[in-house]
């Protein structure tokens, strides 16, 4: 009980969680990227990873500031990628023709829910 009445331990244990938290979250984007690199040789893929695991905090540092550039670089080529197949997705679900446009509106015609004016705007509209 001595430990949690000491304000300032719990103070310096909640910083090192942190600061703990912080280095797994820099190591997972490290070797993210990593693995992301293309133009990266699979040997220096693999020293990389070596040099993490024996000298973990110099390597993350060294990374960070050697190969930081290309991390950010890279991050925004994969959110581009991701965006631009998410757009492409939409476009392809949401595209109507015009053909189904005009059959929507003959449906509708043919029901008697419009007149053939409506229709002719319809129509127009979808060729248009």
């Amino acid at each position: 009980m001595e430990f949690w009445s000491n304000f300032w331990s719990v103070i310096w244990t909640f910083f090192w969680a942190f600061a703990f938290i912080a280095y797994l979250f820099a190591l997972f984007a490290i070797i993210g990227d990593l693995f992301r690199d293309r133009a990266l040789n699979g040997w220096w893929k693999a020293l990389w990873i070596v040099f993490l695991l024996f000298v973990p905090f110099v390597t993350a540092l060294v990374y960070l500031v050697a190969r930081g550039d290309g991390m950010a670089e890279r991050g925004q080529r994969e959110a581009s990628e991701a965006k631009r197949a998410t757009d492409d997705y939409i476009r392809a679900v949401a595209a109507v023709s015009s053909a189904d446009e005009v059959a929507k509106a003959k449906t509708l015609l043919d029901a008697g829910t419009i007149s053939p004016d409506e229709f002719a705007q319809l129509k127009s509209r979808a060729l248009a």
